[in-house]
């Protein structure tokens, strides 16, 4: 690479990072547009002369060549629910889920160049308008978080043939990839661990059971229990919002007043639940042990700090925007699924 060359004046063109390098203004363009029979070290010399000069790939033309907008769509999707007083993008903001999977995303995507699309479908014309979107060539895919089972955004995404990939697994079988984590492992790791203390009358605190994870966790923990010898684990669903962590921690210290163990599904339920036991003068853990799930912040949040099964969220994020750009630069890549495993986060609730 000769870096001794001088620019021509204004902004620099192909030709001055041809003329930087020593290749042809052809190779330049091969390398830039992501075209794969261009020796390795002849991409790292571009490169080299692309930082040089300074050269800014004019997306336009680039996107003529590659019919790539170099942007995805990172959608968030729900079946209605929406009101004034809990307006749908305001639930999404409310929980830290949702800021660790866009930084995930944002963490992976940003140093290639390429930019997340914020999109919400939390109504049928929403859903409508983001498949347009996407079949007008607007972003080049889609990830998709789903909040509700009955969401139809993943089946309309999957046949539509538009490269997507999906946090968590689908309710009902489709043909879209996703990515997820073992939740009965992580749900076993709870009760192993509030058995390993103690604990002998157990109880839970289950997210909604239309969705796959909840039910996955609140499955992965009764069996674990019921291997130690505790048949029965009584169970109050809650929502995933701290409000319903402490309406459920109020039954069950209602129905079960001799508690002393609680897997709660997620950490801000747990936060939620935390707060109704201090407010009943149970001590925890010396009364009472308490495991969440997620590791998220809420999780340091709480008093004390949360027991709590580490979700990758980041990495998984990190691995459907891979696994999206693979889809989109291989179209009829097949389906796939990448499921991480979970681990015990131990701090003093448990």
């Amino acid at each position: 690479m000769n870096e001794d060359l001088p620019l021509a004046s204004g902004s620099p063109t192909l030709e001055d990072v041809a003329r930087v390098a020593g290749v042809s203004r052809a190779t330049v363009s091969r390398v830039i547009n992501g075209i794969r029979n261009v020796d390795p070290a002849i991409q790292e010399t571009v490169r080299q002369a692309i930082s040089t000069t300074g050269y800014v790939p004019n997306q336009a033309a680039r996107s003529l060549v590659t019919r790539r907008t170099g942007a995805i769509a990172l959608v968030v999707s729900g079946a209605g629910g929406e009101s004034e007083e809990h307006p749908f993008p305001g639930q999404v903001f409310a929980d830290p889920f949702f800021g660790r999977v866009a930084g995930g995303i944002v963490g992976f995507l940003r140093p290639r160049g390429i930019h997340p699309i914020l999109m919400f479908a939390e109504t049928p014309e929403a859903r409508a308008q983001v498949i347009t979107y996407l079949r007008q060539g607007n972003a080049d895919g889609a990830v998709l978080v789903s909040t509700h089972a009955e969401d139809p955004l993943p089946r309309l995404l999957a046949g539509s043939g538009l490269p997507a990939v999906l946090f968590a697994r689908p309710a009902k079988p489709i043909p879209i990839s996703y990515v997820d984590v073992a939740h009965r492992a992580g749900a076993k790791l709870a009760a192993d661990h509030l058995v390993a203390r103690g604990c002998r009358r157990v109880a839970t605190v289950s997210g909604p059971l239309d969705v796959p994870a909840s039910q996955d966790r609140l499955a992965g923990f009764r069996d674990a229990m019921a291997a130690h010898g505790h048949p029965y684990i009584p169970c109050v669903e809650g929502n995933f919002t701290h409000d319903s962590g402490e309406a459920a921690m109020e039954r069950l210290l209602a129905e079960h007043p001799d508690v002393d163990g609680v897997f709660v599904a997620n950490d801000l339920m747990a936060q939620g639940a935390l707060l109704v036991l201090r407010h009943h003068g149970r001590r925890v853990p010396d009364d009472i042990a308490v495991v969440g799930f997620d590791d998220s912040s809420a999780a340091l949040a709480c008093r004390p700090p949360l027991t709590t099964v580490r979700h990758p969220v980041e990495d998984m994020a990190a691995e459907m925007a891979r696994l999206l750009l693979t889809h989109i630069e291989q179209p009829g890549h097949q389906v796939t699924s990448v499921i991480f495993e979970p681990t015990l986060v131990v701090r003093q609730s448990a």
